[in-house]
């Protein structure tokens, strides 16, 4: 069982600020909420005036009080509109933004730190949890104000009719405040196994859906379905301890009004018979009885609704723990620029052995260096700790000119120095066209056009769309030498000082890759790294540096 870590406060304290931008929808839900209490409490009074009309223990008119009530169904009805509007056009603004506001914290928070979520689990949070909250505050928080305002009414107009009534049907509710404190512990625990259980779920699948090809060429769909049956079963589980618990806490509680109720309904009949209340007055005691009971149970159900809130806003608030990267205006350096590694160790968190300990070396200014070495010599932790997603545990690497002087200690707000093309396939969906504006938004038809030619991309020309043929998920519908060439093209957009290539054309054909390495070596203003285990690359290359 997983420990709680955030107390209630500090959530309380989260939820305040979190609504701060849900403050427009939280006040026309509270105006709405508020109207419908007093259409409400007015339609009790209506209904006792009409029936004791009716039954002529008063004087009066009943078209007066027919017109009355049908003027209150109508107003009843057009605030049920406005609500409607307000939660469907207003709602998903306000989760759009949190969810926005999340995503950016999230791209902003520190690549090691961050690497502790599966991405499968972040997406839950931002989709489940992000929902959670927002109709917390936007909808229930301004649905228990109302509901509170006419409880109180409710209560007290009751108790202007029999004061002992009045008390009798609110007798529960102490007892309810002494179990809470016992309900929200028990409930926070078992909501967070639920969420915890669904997270996994959901990397599960992601894993899966990601890593179709290699599981069909394994032959491993029988594990992988029965891991995701497992996982099923935990989640089922979790939900059968929680819903056995809901059920008993709300049974226990439903007992509770129905003997209340029952009590009520007991005395209005003594008083009828006794000749000391009104058919009216009797349908109103039932009336408010309802009206103070209803929303009794709505706030008692705002106990475990606020539970579940809590578990969201705790997933959200482990998402905003994550270190965030220092604000800071963007570090140009003049072109061109070496990079210089001056006696550097370092170990990832949870490894025993160093990979690297008291390493220097140095890229110069419009040099290109190929870096080889056997897997696990550290060739993508070097890239790493050149583009500041890690950082030394020892040592400094610098950024500029051949002296220290001209040298500043690279930082993430370097990166802007840099363009990085990663081995694996990172071509987003959408157009090829969208994926080429990522490494310069403002970049020309020309210019995407000339970027592609440099790369031997030629192809897109051909293609019935040209820059504008759609990509799937991973750069479907392209082979893997075409993927690499449109990375590359893009890299090349973007026109930094400092280029790094992790296997960067290992799909490529040796002609094409001559060909493409050629154009990318046409001048000698850029300081290129490539991490690489082809000859050719290494051919082309000013110094090879084994790891």
């Amino acid at each position: 069982m997983k420990n709680i870590q955030k107390s209630i406060p500090s959530i309380l304290r989260w939820l305040w600020v979190i609504a701060r931008g849900n403050r427009l929808q939280m006040f026309l839900n509270v105006i709405v909420g508020l109207l419908q209490v007093t259409a409400s409490l007015f339609s009790v009074y209506a209904m006792r005036y009409a029936i004791d009309v009716a039954s002529h223990a008063i004087e009066g008119s009943m078209v007066v009080a027919i017109a009355f009530i049908g003027s209150l169904i109508l107003f009843e009805f057009a605030l049920t509109i406005s609500g409607i509007w307000i939660r469907n056009i207003l709602g998903i603004r306000a989760q759009n933004r949190m969810q926005q506001v999340m995503m950016e914290r999230v791209l902003r928070s520190e690549w090691q730190s961050g690497k502790r979520f599966h991405s499968g689990d972040i997406l839950n949070r931002l989709e489940g949890d992000v929902t959670a909250v927002v109709n917390f505050l936007t909808e229930t928080l301004p649905s228990a104000l109302s509901t509170l305002v006419l409880f109180l009414g409710a209560f007290f107009y009751l108790f202007s009719m029999d004061r002992l009534l009045a008390l009798i049907t609110i007798a529960i509710i102490p007892l309810c405040m002494v179990l809470s404190k016992f309900y929200v512990r028990k409930m926070r625990r078992l909501n967070r196994n639920v969420r915890d259980s669904d997270s996994r779920i959901q990397s599960a699948m992601q894993d899966t859906i990601q890593n179709g090809i290699l599981i069909k060429t394994l032959e491993c769909t029988d594990n992988m379905v029965a891991r995701l049956v497992s996982l099923h079963g935990e989640l089922r589980r979790n939900v059968v301890k929680r819903t056995v618990f809901s059920v008993l806490s709300n049974l226990t509680l439903n007992l509770g009004f129905a003997m209340s109720y029952l009590l009520t309904f007991a005395w209005g009949a003594l008083r009828m018979s006794g000749g000391t209340l009104t058919f009216g007055g009797m349908t109103a005691f039932l009336q408010l009885v309802h009206k103070i009971q209803n929303p009794a149970k709505s706030l008692a159900h705002l106990l475990p609704q606020s539970v579940a809130v809590f578990t969201a806003a705790e997933r959200l608030m482990e998402l905003e723990d994550i270190p965030e990267e220092e604000n800071g205006e963007n570090r140009f350096m003049p072109e061109p620029c070496g990079i210089y590694i001056n006696n550097v160790s370092f170990r990832y968190d949870d490894a025993q052995q160093e990979v690297f300990s008291h390493f220097s070396c140095t890229f110069p200014a419009g040099t290109s260096t190929a870096i080889t070495g056997e897997t696990g010599a550290g060739k993508t932790t070097l890239i790493r700790l050149l583009l500041a997603l890690l950082h030394p545990t020892e040592g400094r690497i610098t950024i500029g000119g051949g002296s220290p002087e001209e040298q500043e200690e690279v930082t993430h707000l370097h990166r802007c120095n840099f363009v990085y093309v990663p081995q694996s396939n990172t071509l987003m969906t959408g157009t090829i066209r969208d994926n080429l504006l990522l490494g310069k938004p403002d970049a020309t038809t020309e210019e995407m056009k000339e970027a592609l030619r440099q790369c031997c991309a030629e192809f897109v020309f051909d293609l019935p769309n040209g820059l504008d043929t759609p990509c799937s998920e991973r750069g479907g519908g392209l082979s893997e030498g075409q993927a690499q060439r449109i990375s590359i093209a893009r890299a090349l957009l973007r026109n930094r000082p400092v280029m790094l290539f992790d296997e960067a054309t290992s799909a490529l054909d040796t002609e094409t890759e001559r060909q493409l390495l050629t154009n990318i070596f046409s001048t000698r203003k850029k300081t290129v790294i490539f991490i690489t285990h082809r000859l050719t690359v290494c051919d082309y290359c000013d110094k090879v540096l084994k790891l």
